[in-house]
Parts: C-alpha cells; structure tokens; sequence
C-alpha cells in the first residue's frame, strides 16, 4: 500500500502531496518498519485544539497550503550556503530539502575524528546495519504520533552518526538542513548512535533560503550506551512562513551524561517534541532552550524527562522572549517511575513578554511514584522587572538601553551554554538584532 492512499479524506492528504514513492529497500525489517508507519498514518489524524496536547496550537494552517512535489535535483553551490558554515566543525553534513548533498558537504580526512561515522542513511545501510537496526525508528514512538509516523513513512535519506566505543571527538558535527522550495514538505531523519565511553558534540541546524511557506517535519533519535557523553545543539531559524514540527527521542545508558540547548528562532507555527528516557542509573541529563519570538509567530516547546531508574538527575531551564502578538507555549513533564529512589530533578520556565499581546502559555508539571527523591519546579511570567530597570537607570543608562540590556540579558543566559564559540557568537548577535528597541 502506498502512503499516498492511506489518509482517505482526512487532509492528511495534504500533507502527502507531492511525496516520492520510494523504493524497497534491500533490508527486510526497513521495509516493515516504513510499512508499519504508513499502517499508523491510516489510523492516525492530524492534532487539532480539541487535543489536551495541542490545546495552544493550531496547525489547521497547513490545511492552506497547497504542497508541490519536491525537485530533487539542487542548483545550490558553495558560495550560496558557506555564510551557514561552523568553522569549528572537521565534519558537515548538508541536506537540502531533506535530499543529501554531497557537493555541500565535508568529510574528515580521518584524522581527528577518532573514527567516527558520519553519513547519510541510504550509503550506510548495509555496512552498518547491526548497528541501525536496535535504534532507528525505535525510541521516536510514532504508534500515536502522526507526525513520527509521516516521517517514519517516507523515511529513505538522513543523517547517520556512530561514536564509536571510547572515542573522544573534539570537533562538532554540523548537521545542516537548507530549505529553498516554497509550499513542498520535507521530513529530515537523524540516528545518533554514542558507543559505550564515546563523546561527541552534533549540531542540528535548520535553515532557509526562501521567505514563502514550507513545512519541515524531523525526527532525531539519540541513544548513549554506558558512560557516553553527547552534547546536542539544536537551532530553529526556519522562514519566519514556514511550519517546523520535530521530534526528538534519546535514550540513556548507565552513568551516561546527555547536554541539550534548543534555540527557536524561525517558522510560523513551531512545535517541538523532546522526550528523553533516563533507562539507567547515575545518568545526568541538562536540557536548556530559548524561544526567542515575534510579529505572529507560535513556539510550542513539549518536553518529557523520564526518570526510569534510580540515582538520576535532570536539569532543565526553558526561557521565553515573546514581542509583538505571538504566542510561546512551555508543557515540561518529569516522571519519577516507581523504584526510580534517589532522583535528583529541577526544572525552571521563564518567560519575558515584550508587549502587551505578547502571550505565554506554560505548564511545568511534575508526576511523582517514588518517595525518596528530591524535585522541584517553578514557572514565571511578565514583563522586565522595574526596580532592575531602576538599578541600570541610575547607574546612568537610559530608560531604553537599560531596557535592551536586561532583555539581551536574559536570552543570553541560554545562548552562553553552547560550547561552540562561532556559532555562539552568531546567536549572540542574533538576540542581540532582535531585542533592540528604537
């Protein structure tokens, strides 16, 4: 059965328009996988309002938009993308349009990468195959997720890591997806596999060379064996048109340590999925994001942090700035399974409104089965805090400039815990652009 006969009259349809037909690949248990998710797509609708999870966010949108197929062949060259190049990465990996592009990418000579693997899916499905198959499509559940599911169904091209076991990569991998196409869909795939003792930095960067309406559905999978060290990147600067819906699933082994800094900064409607699964003990997870917002944009930010196992600890810190009529949404879950005894959690939603329109929706929420653990949260909402404006103003700065400091400020906060000191400086730049007031 095809994926594109399965949505019946749902406008699923839609969103399959214009979609390739991918062939069989040589790999039975692929196969069943993709066929297993266009079985899911069938059953499946597209979330709306009347959804507990989708309350805040309207997508019906997409229902708008009329999707073209996608011209696989791309005229891009060098020149028309190196201004997204991180100088810092030994390793790049480009798609554009959710197709590799090999003539835009950049392969290690070997030497540095203390062999890792770094590839698109299609070339590595067979030499690595053993070690694919325990993971992909495994963590990012897609049984009641459409989104996953579409992905799933179409999933052909991507982007492969392997860590390999004690190996320590100095340099990031840049993983960078270009939109160019207006009204097509794309559905990018990332497998990140860190070995046991592994450690490795990946930047997930999503871009556009175009201003028109497009949408970009992702699915990342990150799953550290025992003692593996990932630290994970993630930046949103879609067109401020576009619809950016992702899902990230991560999976972590004993002793493991998994950092995250999310940055939101592009597309129309955004919503991001970011479930990590604490499956050991004495496993660290750091999960820090930035929705930085305005004109009529919408961030939704949903994330779960799933204490599985005893001795974990989380930290996690999402701030939002919010100007002019949009719409920012923080849903942050932490579950302390029972047995999980000694957890270690805190989590912390701050949220800067700019303009009197400007509207925040959050709900940090903790569910508790165990009774020896130590968990807190807290939420904030409003506008810069007066008697800091008055600290600044007497220290001789204007009314404005104290104003764009503090909000600069905040942001910063977030963007001063990425590790990669280009693109930092790049970001840095960014909120700087977008907190001014005139």
């Amino acid at each position: 059965m095809s994926v594109s006969t399965v949505a019946g009259g749902s406008y699923l349809e839609i969103l399959l328009q214009g979609q390739p037909q991918l062939p069989p690949s040589p790999l039975a248990w692929l196969n069943q996988l993709r066929a297993h998710a266009v079985d899911r797509v069938s059953a499946l609708k597209v979330p709306t309002t009347r959804d507990e999870e989708w309350r805040f966010t309207d997508i019906s949108p997409l229902a708008k938009l009329s999707f073209q197929p996608v011209h696989a062949e791309s005229s891009l060259r060098i020149a028309d993308v190196e201004h997204f190049y991180i100088e810092e990465a030994a390793i790049r990996l480009v798609f554009v349009d959710g197709a590799y592009a090999p003539e835009l990418s950049k392969q290690s000579n070997g030497i540095e990468d203390a062999g890792l693997i770094v590839t698109n899916l299609p070339s590595a499905a067979a030499a690595h195959a053993t070690a694919i198959e325990p993971h992909l499509g495994r963590h990012a559940v897609f049984e009641d997720n459409v989104f996953a599911a579409l992905n799933t169904a179409f999933l052909h091209d991507g982007a492969l890591i392997i860590a390999p076991r004690n190996a320590a990569v100095e340099k990031p991998v840049h993983l960078l997806f270009i939109a160019t196409q207006k009204e097509t869909a794309s559905h990018p795939r990332c497998l990140l596999i860190a070995e046991s003792g592994s450690a490795v930095t990946v930047i997930e960067d999503y871009v556009s060379l175009q201003k028109e309406a497009y949408v970009t559905n992702t699915v990342t999978e990150i799953a550290l064996a025992d003692n593996a060290q990932v630290n994970h990147i993630r930046i949103q600067r879609d067109s401020t048109e576009a619809f950016h819906i992702a899902n990230c699933a991560v999976s972590l082994g004993r002793a493991s340590r998994y950092r995250s800094v999310s940055v939101a900064l592009g597309a129309r409607i955004s919503r991001f999925n970011l479930n990590a699964l604490l499956a050991a003990e004495e496993v660290e997870c750091t999960i820090d994001g930035l929705a930085l917002i305005t004109g009529r944009q919408l961030a939704d930010t949903h994330t779960c942090i799933d204490h599985a196992k005893p001795h974990g600890t989380s930290w996690q810190s999402h701030k939002c700035i919010v100007d002019g009529a949009a719409h920012a949404v923080f849903n942050g879950k932490i579950v302390v399974r029972p047995g999980a005894q000694r957890t270690d959690s805190s989590q912390s939603s701050r949220n800067l409104l700019l303009n009197a329109k400007a509207r925040v929706d959050t709900k940090p929420q903790l569910e508790i089965f165990a009774d020896d653990v130590k968990c807190a949260h807290g939420a904030t909402v409003g506008q810069l805090d007066n008697e800091e404006v008055f600290y600044l103003k007497s220290r001789g700065l204007s009314e404005l400039t104290a104003r764009n400091l503090l909000t600069y400020a905040f942001g910063a906060e977030i963007i001063d815990r990425i590790s990669v000191a280009s693109l930092k400086h790049r970001l840095e730049q960014t909120v700087l652009e977008q907190t001014q007031r005139n």
